[in-house]
């Protein structure tokens, strides 16, 4: 793993080893993906205060999300279809979190059921729930996780209708996938990832044996596209909130008022999350949505975010703009379909070290003083090309 340096590295050799179906399902977003685009370049435009002189000699990266020591305040988000990037990822990824000291979360809609990660770990993960039209369902999941021993629930919000994503309609995405001459020749050239699937799940865990009206994968896909419910309402989390009892995360959070909302129904951390641009094309990128929902919220919630975070860097950036932790998907996503629990745990180091570095030589030695002054602030909206262009011409009549 000398070569793999940074988290673009994973999503390069991820790019050759997925078959293009489940990559693009990664690595795209809804509509003219904008958004998606967005989430990254914001972070791009954010640029860190360097310090000197400051003894940073002894630093630490440690921190709690809603109360959990976490090494880094970064969590693995809920991703669908873990298990089809690499077999069994899901496991695989929850593994290497609890050996790094990281929470992870399962997806409702994941290969391996609750149940599987359960029996293949020690530490408690995180669940994802998406509400479902069918409540008595909602509440089984929740059961389930109870059962599991599962630390916290963490509810998607900005799934009441599913997002158009253009390559997943033209590549003829499914579970498992659809067996065209393009799909055979491309998994073809992919042995290692074949040869992986058939020792691995192939349908979803959570849902196999649990619905009404059959449980082979086509079944089952019907059931999740007729069941993402527009009518969710506060309501509904409140009573969810009631039935899991413990500690609750609300992720699809955009808008300030949202937010106030979240925080008086019970939530005790909620995720500035546009989805990672696969829902609403054209909504604000979150780390630009972030800093109003932390300033409305106060100190009634925890505010976290997610999206665009590729680097340590990135995670400091969100830090310095009021997050309080960060949520990673499509870096796990990369990392695990690049080398399975191998690149889930290089992903976390290199977050980790990336993060650690920069704090040094911002003369940050706890993430508890990371903060907007964190941030590079330029003297004025102009660009940094304009000051030094109108500087330099001030200063010619003088030289002259």
């Amino acid at each position: 793993m000398p070569h793999i340096t940074c988290v673009e590295d994973l999503r390069l050799l991820a790019k050759r080893r997925v078959p293009k179906a489940f990559y693009d399902y990664v690595d795209s977003g809804s509509y003219s993906e904008s958004t998606y685009r967005d989430n990254t370049a914001a972070f791009q435009h954010l640029k860190l205060q360097q310090r000197v002189a400051v003894n940073v000699e002894r630093r630490s990266t440690a921190s709690t999300m809603i109360g959990q020591p976490v090494a880094m305040p970064v969590a693995i988000a809920p991703t669908g279809l873990a298990g089809m990037q690499w077999a069994n990822g899901e496991v695989l990824g929850a593994r290497a979190a609890e050996r790094f000291g990281v929470p992870f979360t399962l997806s409702t809609v994941s290969i391996c059921s609750i149940e599987e990660v359960a029996r293949n770990t020690t530490a408690p993960f995180w669940f994802q729930l998406y509400v479902m039209r069918d409540r008595g369902f909602n509440a089984s999941l929740i059961e389930r996780a109870k059962l599991a021993g599962c630390s916290a629930l963490v509810v998607t919000l900005d799934l009441q209708i599913n997002g158009q994503r253009h390559k997943d309609i033209k590549n003829g995405m499914t579970v498992p996938p659809r067996l065209t001459m393009s799909n055979i020749l491309d998994f073809a050239s992919k042995p290692g990832w074949m040869l992986r699937a058939l020792s691995g799940a192939k349908t979803f865990g959570n849902l196999a044996g649990h619905i009404k009206g059959g449980n082979d994968v086509i079944a089952i896909s019907k059931w999740v596209a007729s069941q993402f419910d527009p009518t969710l309402s506060w309501d509904d989390i409140a009573e969810i909130k009631r039935l899991w009892g413990g500690k609750l995360i609300l992720k699809g959070i955009l808008n300030a008022e949202d937010a106030r909302i979240a925080a008086s129904v019970g939530a005790d951390a909620i995720v500035v999350s546009n989805h990672g641009g696969r829902q609403l094309d054209g909504a604000p990128s979150t780390v630009d949505a972030l800093p109003a929902i932390v300033d409305a919220t106060g100190d009634a919630v925890e505010v976290w975010m997610d999206g665009g975070i590729r680097s340590g860097q990135d995670v400091m950036k969100a830090l310095a703009s009021g997050a309080k932790g960060t949520m990673v998907g499509r870096a796990f996503m990369y990392a695990l379909g690049a080398m399975g629990e191998a690149g889930v745990e290089r992903m976390l180091q290199i977050l980790h070290s990336e993060l650690d570095v920069s704090m040094a030589l911002c003369g940050v030695r706890e993430v508890s003083e990371i903060g907007p002054h964190t941030l590079f602030q330029r003297a004025s909206n102009r660009p940094a090309t304009t000051h030094a262009r109108e500087s330099f011409e001030h200063a010619i009549p003088e030289m002259i």
